[in-house]
């Protein structure tokens, strides 16, 4: 049963894999702001997963982020979504992210709940 106050808590730890030098937004190697996103949408995606029904999953729609600090090779960060609105199948979500102690970045994400199958068919 989706709820305000869910939370999901996804991490990675920052590798060359995931840098902006290697995924061309930028020519360091630091945690890439693309990067940062993936992990945000991905706590935000499994906070709500298990409360679906049978063939829904949900697909990200608006994400406004901001990237507040740099993160190098070897760190862990962590980002932790909180579902703070839902209304029929648009949900609202708190998302900050942090490496230890520091906070790297916020953003407000908004997932929409779709049944799989029919979102797939709309595929050309």
């Amino acid at each position: 049963m989706l709820e305000n106050g869910l939370a999901y808590t996804a991490t990675v730890i920052v590798s060359e894999e995931n840098t902006a030098l290697r995924m061309g937004s930028g020519d360091m190697n630091v945690f890439a702001t693309p990067a940062l996103v993936a992990l945000m949408e991905n706590a935000a995606m499994k906070t709500v997963s298990p409360h679906l029904k049978e063939g829904e999953t949900t697909v990200g729609g608006f994400i406004e982020t901001s990237h507040l600090a740099p993160s190098a090779i070897g760190t862990t960060i962590k980002a932790t979504a909180v579902l703070t609105d839902y209304k029929g199948r648009k949900l609202t979500f708190s998302i900050e992210a942090f490496e230890g102690e520091k906070l790297v970045g916020k953003a407000t994400h908004i997932r929409f709940i779709v049944e799989r199958e029919k979102f797939l068919n709309t595929l050309s």
